[in-house]
């Protein structure tokens, strides 16, 4: 039986945290903390005020097929309804406006007509050779079996065994290629590489397709999209005010140390007792501040994440984006450091920040300096031929941790889901799934069902 008086900590107030406190609520917990190292909740949800506007310098959107932010949204009265509608188009290195999607182009009609062969083929691949490969989590992939939620409404609990799920832990390149659908890599690329996760060559497709499953990649296909009025953020900021323990902000953890059935942390100088632990902040950097066994360091000290920046920089009027644009040219690893993509957020003005999104580290080689990739993308503005005029916001982004291929089909994952509530301790957050708002708080949820529910 579980004590629901229970007294637990959760470090991390972003929405894996946030939504950690939410499912215990509805699971019947009170007896919780919250406690964010920063002076806001959201993490790389963070939506800045403009003029009385917010920009974005994180996660844009969402998808119909966000679950578990629609059960953000009914349990705190958010709405995506409102929202400004996206839309994007596409430039080539020296800037001209293209569509590499446009099948009435003689010198394409080929070749899209060859991609959308391939995407057809890869749906039902996906549904059929590789059945299981987008429940939330990775519990059983490297030894062939999938174990979690399904990916609807309802989140039926499913698992079976399926040895094909094995390839996964493939480079996503090399999977398309084993599969002979190579070409749905330019159709995946754009709300994949663009936003942060990494190059094809490098990060095993579980990842690429826990995030983007077959109806998740539609949906952005056909620009299906959920935005928010007053930001991403903002979810993050109403689900906190809705909680009855509310994230504690600028949170400073010092200790953590785990014996006898307790955790003790010290914060801000003082210590707290608790029952249990949720660390939903990076693995990474656990043991900085607690505790960290063998075990523990051996697994964490596995993890990789990306270098991914973003600029918010204003233009002069006549220089202003008349839409979000993607440079494909630039999603390559030859590319490393180039700018990726520039979101206009409002359709109705030009006076707002514009947001530049780019990577500076590819798996086994140098991480480019921040500054001198600050500067390139810069440049690149001025090459697409809206410069900018200044830089009013930064972000310098710890993003999507993750495992390589080695590591993953070693089963990283497996052992770490293990080792969960091992030392009164629980681990969620980015790496337990994936790197965007709605896996890590399926993934929350997915934990207090399996951990505290009865």
């Amino acid at each position: 039986m579980v004590d629901k008086n229970e007294r637990i900590a959760i470090i991390g107030g972003g929405p894996a945290g946030l939504s950690a406190g939410m499912y215990l609520e509805k699971a019947g917990f009170e007896n919780y903390v919250i406690f964010e190292r920063n002076g806001w909740v959201g993490g790389k949800c963070h939506s800045p005020n403009y003029k009385g506007r917010r920009y974005e310098m994180g996660a844009i959107m969402g998808v119909p097929s966000y679950y578990a932010v629609h059960d953000v949204e009914e349990f705190c009265g958010v709405t995506h309804e409102g929202g400004p509608k996206l839309n994007r188009n596409y430039k080539d290195l020296q800037g001209n406006v293209i569509d590499p999607f446009d099948a009435s182009d003689p010198a394409r009609v080929e070749l899209v007509g060859e991609m959308r062969n391939q995407v057809k083929k890869f749906g039902e691949l996906l549904a059929t050779k590789y059945k299981g490969y987008d429940v939330n989590g990775h519990r059983g992939v490297a030894q062939g079996r999938y174990d979690g939620d399904a990916v609807t409404p309802q989140r039926e609990h499913i698992e079976g065994e399926n040895e094909n799920l094995k390839d996964l832990a493939l480079p996503f390149k090399e999977f398309c290629e084993k599969n002979g659908v190579p070409l749905v890599q330019q159709i995946w690329i754009g709300p994949f590489t663009s936003f942060g996760y990494g190059y094809f060559d490098e990060i095993p497709a579980a990842y690429v397709l826990k995030y983007l499953d077959f109806q998740t990649t539609m949906n952005f296909v056909k620009v299906n999209l959920w935005t928010w009025k007053e930001g991403t953020q903002s979810i993050w900021e109403t689900l906190n005010a809705a909680l009855k323990h509310p994230a504690l902000l600028n949170s400073d953890i010092t200790d953590v140390t785990r014996a006898d059935g307790k955790v003790t942390i010290t914060v801000n100088g003082r210590v707290e007792v608790f029952d249990k632990l949720i660390v939903t902040a990076p693995l990474q950097f656990f043991g900085q501040y607690a505790d960290i066994r063998d075990d523990e360091k051996a697994h964490f000290d596995k993890i990789e994440f990306e270098r991914y920046d973003t600029q918010a920089f204003l233009t002069k009027p006549e220089d202003a984006p008349e839409i979000s644009y993607y440079i494909m040219e630039n999603m390559v690893p030859e590319r490393l450091g180039h700018l990726m993509v520039y979101y206009r957020r409002w359709a109705d003005t030009i006076d707002q920040p514009y947001v530049t999104y780019t990577l500076r580290k590819h798996a086994g080689g140098e991480e480019l300096g921040y500054e001198e990739t600050k500067k390139q993308v810069l440049d690149d503005l001025a090459v697409m031929g809206n410069p900018a005029e200044k830089v009013i916001d930064e972000g310098k982004w710890y993003y999507f941790p993750h495992v390589l291929t080695d590591d993953y089909a070693a089963g990283w994952y497996d052992e770490v889901e293990a080792m969960q509530g091992k030392y009164d301790t629980y681990y969620a957050g980015e790496v337990m799934s994936f790197g965007d708002m709605d896996e890590t708080a399926e993934y929350s949820r997915e934990l207090v069902e399996r951990f505290f529910a009865e």
